[in-house]
């Protein structure tokens, strides 16, 4: 899909709308989840950046202190909500030292 969307290949809807949210500059978060990483993944993404999209790796954060995978998986979906304004309580916001 991230190909797809980098190349506006269009194969199949989900890169069909992923390329519409580029042209119409709307928000496009990509949750790239692919591991491990080559310089092709990284070319990619930095083309999807360039053209307007948010790369939003799922990597869990530990600074709220998760109890279980379900804690980690709200964390990784709050963020992606987050870039699109969407109020949530899925995890506890760092409130610094």
């Amino acid at each position: 899909t991230l190909s797809g969307i980098a190349t506006s290949d269009n194969s199949n809807l989900l890169i069909r709308a992923g390329d519409v949210c580029l042209k119409e500059r709307r928000r496009l978060v990509l949750m790239v989840r692919e591991t491990p990483l080559h310089k092709g993944h990284l070319e990619l993404m930095a083309k999807c950046a360039d053209l307007g999209a948010t790369i939003l790796p799922p990597v869990p954060a530990f600074y709220h202190q998760p109890k279980t995978v379900l804690d980690i998986i709200h964390q990784s979906i709050g963020k992606a909500l987050d870039q699109f304004d969407i109020e949530h309580n899925l995890f506890e916001r760092w409130k610094g030292v």
